[in-house]
């Protein structure tokens, strides 16, 4: 059975530089960021809608984000809710690439796999 590391993900050097410890939230932080950018979602499910927390001023997207570390690969579990009128599959599809590849791009690590559970839809207006 892989073990859930929540609290940090460590990269150790092989050279014996030093290490690199990333936050469990900053993936989380980062994997919703990614997620709400995809057109067609609405909010990460359980947060208030993007446009409030621009104007809060503050974000917090990792409700609505699972992070599971084992090795060298993340797996993602995010929940969302689509606008009304976007193609779920289509969204789903976007958000899984979305994510991977921003952390790909932001930690080096490969993420094995994205889980998306849409749960629920958003009928107001825009």
């Amino acid at each position: 059975m892989e073990e859930e590391k929540k609290a940090t993900l460590t990269i150790r050097d092989d050279e014996g530089a030093g290490f690199i410890q990333i936050a469990g939230d900053v993936v989380s932080n980062i994997a919703g960021l990614a997620a709400t950018e995809v057109d067609g979602v609405a909010r990460l499910s359980g947060n208030v809608p993007n446009e409030l927390i621009a104007k809060l001023g503050r974000k917090n997207l990792a409700k609505g984000i699972r992070v599971t570390y084992t090795d060298a690969t993340f797996t993602i579990d995010v929940s969302v809710v689509v606008r009304f009128g976007f193609n779920i599959v289509d969204v789903s599809a976007a958000v899984q690439e979305r994510v991977a590849q921003a952390l790909y791009t932001m930690t080096g690590l490969t993420v094995s796999k994205v889980n998306v559970r849409v749960s629920g839809i958003d009928f107001s207006e825009k």
